[in-house]
């Protein structure tokens, strides 16, 4: 029996994705599958039906990268998504397997997110565990050393209710996620972690299937914090040279803003808890 690739399994969930109508094509009627037909896909793309069918099927995985654009443009993918497609046509050589070894923050790192002591900031590991992190982190979330942050998002009740905008952030992790881990799709740590909450929450299982790729850099946190109140805080998502993926993040407020004034507090509390 044929069985699909990472890119093939990628390709059929992106068509899924895509109506008819999104791309000129009637919709409507009859439709035995959701999104595209491969023989659409291929024909938007200028391919062979048979072809794409042997890419989705894996029998054939490295499409030259003249065809990798024409099904990303045929996918409507940004140039995020679109890069992945291109990584898993050409992914880099395998790791020796067996398991990883235990990720650990660097110890300068480690010493200047502790110095901080007015602004949360930790490490974060490639699989979204928290390496490290200063006292203003663990007063303001589930950023406290150990914590595996895919996890909590959608296991623990409490982060939920802390973040206003649950719906987005949950989303935006399971799609960091595999933005970072492309080259490890078969690696042990990851396979773990996504077989358990594939298990344990139904809401994860379907946003993986999705297979959104999307690093996260940058944005907007929306928080209700039980101890200060609403907060509204800028995050940056900083990337840890001589590591693989660990990235340092670090939480900030408008200066004269009332989250501004909400840390001030949330640092007092924080000071009175390492005390």
């Amino acid at each position: 029996m044929v069985t699909s690739t990472h890119l093939g399994a990628y390709l059929r969930a992106r068509r899924e994705l895509v109506r008819p109508e999104d791309v000129g094509l009637p919709g409507g009627g009859r439709r035995r599958v959701p999104g595209l037909r491969r023989e659409e896909l291929a024909l938007l793309a200028g391919i062979s039906a048979d072809y794409y069918l042997r890419l989705e099927q894996g029998r054939d995985q490295h499409p030259s990268a003249q065809v990798v654009d024409a099904l990303a443009g045929a996918l409507m993918l940004d140039d995020d998504a679109t890069a992945h497609l291109h990584r898993l046509a050409r992914p880099a050589p395998r790791r020796r397997a067996g398991r990883p070894c235990a990720e650990r923050a660097l110890p300068g790192i480690r010493q200047l997110v502790m110095s901080w002591t007015d602004t949360p900031a930790f490490v974060q590991g490639r699989y979204t565990d928290v390496l490290a992190a200063n006292p203003m982190a663990t007063a303001l979330g589930p950023y406290a050393q150990g914590v595996n942050l895919l996890r909590a998002t959608f296991l623990d009740p409490r982060v939920r209710e802390l973040h206003r905008d649950w719906e987005y952030a949950a989303p935006a992790v399971v799609a960091s996620l595999r933005a970072v881990a492309t080259s490890d799709s078969d690696d042990p740590r990851l396979t773990e972690l996504v077989t358990e909450l594939s298990a344990r929450s139904e809401e994860f299982r379907r946003l993986w299937a999705r297979h959104d790729v999307r690093p996260r850099t940058s944005g907007i946190s929306r928080m209700n914090h039980p101890r200060v109140g609403p907060l509204e805080l800028n995050f940056e998502k900083l990337s840890i040279n001589g590591t693989d993926g660990q990235l340092l993040v670090v939480y900030h407020a408008e200066p004269g803003s009332p989250a501004a004034q909400s840390l001030a507090l949330l640092s007092t509390i924080a000071a009175g808890r390492s005390a």
